[in-house]
């Protein structure tokens, strides 16, 4: 006789107060510099840490082999990362070690899609590798304390979690700022991984100043992370940067996880677009963060009638929020606030009002419309590219959303690109056509500017023969109304020399 077993749902083995310390802690999802200084974070709480492996093309075709065949390309590349994570440490280590002295922690969030259902991916993972004794735990993004019987999550480790983010958030500001204008090939990338390892010592070597409000005016006033930027000014002092080349400035959006990710789940675009002769704008994780918090934000306004205590928790809000930004510029502040704002919430959701309702949760929501048009109005950027896993719902709301956009604003280059994980051709060159627009424009604007001022590339080169500070990486290029760098430094040098 056949017997049916009753579906039982995915509950991990909680990991006890004796096993912490022993077993390591496993994470992914974000870029190495991101993931690098988390395990800096961890390992300063007393935990043993280890990122998954880079995302590679492979991971795509493991992933299809082991989950739902209709899931998006982020959750088939991040649940076959874990995959082939599994799989090799297993082979090497043994199944009962992998079970025992590892546990991947993951976190949920938001509407319809994306991060909400990635770990029941994973849990698929797990049954089809015979793996249901493996401890997964799902934590969520807007507690600032919890225990999900994995990892033990306190005052202090959040804040660690955050500052990781923040610092490599302006680290990869820095990176992409930089790297197009290098006079030395590879000066960037060198200088790059010596600072992400020292943020990294920093931050697993953070002194602990209690575990609640110690440690939150603790980050809030300490100058340590500040004075660890500086350290990290000096070796970006040494890459030389030639801002006199023209090149069109492509603003990155789209759904987290791409927009967010750099290498195979992606195309590599953000490279791509580089050797194309791009700067690329990177979006910040931490604009995704003070999202989630202006939402809760206007969800209490929204709701007031009914809310007790309305007012103290509308004031709660507000006030993390305003410590938020100020943690973050005064960060910024310590690279000459070369790395981008966060853009203002309050303006995005105006911009995108008469397009899409800013309740409307799922996804990125107004944002993509939001920060497209903001960018474009405000001359930051010559061209928007947008990147949507393919048959994502939420960003093709905002594609939707977009047409009408465009037809009031059609002077904005905007290329959608749909990503299928296997599909790199097509997509590179749907974004190569709009590419190639966003060229002429920024070397329209830079001859203009040129024509303006007066000036000739020469003697701007003279200038800065005398001036060798303004070749600098770490030299500070103030926006007057252009897109592109180049346009923008030559009326700043127009301005010292005195000839405007």
């Amino acid at each position: 006789m056949e017997v049916l077993e009753q579906y039982r749902a995915y509950r991990p083995r909680p990991i006890s107060p004796k096993e912490r310390g022993k077993v390591t802690i496993v994470f992914g999802g974000l870029t190495w510099k991101h993931e690098r200084l988390i395990q800096g974070a961890l390992e300063n709480v007393g935990y043993k840490a280890e990122p998954l492996p880079q995302i590679e093309r492979q991971d795509l075709d493991i992933g299809k082999e082991l989950i739902d065949t209709g899931a998006c390309c982020p959750t088939t590349f991040t649940a076959g990362n874990l995959a082939r994570f599994l799989k090799e440490k297993s082979s090497k280590e043994g199944k009962d070690k992998l079970v025992n002295g590892y546990a991947f922690v993951t976190v949920g969030a938001c509407g319809p899609c994306r991060f909400g259902q990635y770990h029941e991916s994973y849990e698929r993972v797990l049954e089809n590798l015979d793996l249901r004794n493996f401890r997964l735990f799902l934590l969520d993004l807007m507690q600032m304390e919890q225990n999900s019987g994995g990892i033990e999550i306190t005052m202090p480790l959040t804040f660690g979690l955050v500052y990781s983010m923040f610092l490599a958030d302006i680290l990869t500001d820095m990176e992409y700022a930089t790297r197009p204008y290098e006079v030395v090939p590879g000066e960037t990338d060198r200088v790059l991984k010596e600072s992400i390892e020292l943020l990294y010592e920093k931050l697993k070597k953070r002194p602990i100043r209690g575990k609640k409000w110690g440690s939150l005016i603790w980050h809030v006033i300490t100058p340590y992370f500040v004075n660890a930027l500086k350290e990290v000014k000096k070796l970006w002092e040494e890459v030389e940067v030639d801002r006199l080349r023209v090149k069109p400035k492509v603003k990155i959006t789209g759904e987290f996880w791409l927009q967010t990710h750099e290498g195979d789940g992606n195309y590599n675009i953000k490279r791509w677009l580089e050797q194309e002769g791009a700067e690329v704008i990177p979006p910040p994780v931490a604009v995704w963060m003070d999202y989630l918090m202006h939402m809760a934000l206007w969800r209490l306004e929204q709701n007031k009638d009914f809310v007790d205590k309305y007012h103290l928790k509308k004031f709660a809000i507000k006030t993390i929020i305003k410590l938020y930004h100020y943690t973050y510029n005064k960060l910024r502040k310590a690279l000459s606030n070369i790395p981008n704002p966060l853009p203002p919430q309050e303006k995005l959701r105006e911009l995108a009002r008469p397009y899409f309702h800013y309740l409307l949760a799922g996804g990125e929501g107004f944002m993509l419309i939001g920060k497209a048009l903001y960018a474009h109005l405000n001359k930051h950027a010559h061209m928007i590219c947008e990147l949507s896993p393919y048959g994502c719902m939420p960003n093709t709301m905002s594609i939707g959303a977009m047409q009408a956009v465009l037809g009031k604003h059609p002077d904005l280059l905007y290329a959608p690109i749909e990503v299928k994980g296997d599909a790199e051709v097509h997509a590179l060159s749907r974004c190569q056509m709009i590419l190639t627009e966003a060229k002429k424009r920024a070397q329209r604007e830079f001859e203009e500017v040129l024509e303006k001022t007066g000036l000739t590339e020469e003697e701007i080169r003279n200038y800065e023969e005398d001036h060798p500070e303004l070749k600098k990486a770490t030299y500070k290029v103030p926006h007057y109304g252009y897109a592109g760098t180049s346009a923008n430094y030559v009326v700043h040098v127009a301005k010292l020399m005195g000839r405007i």
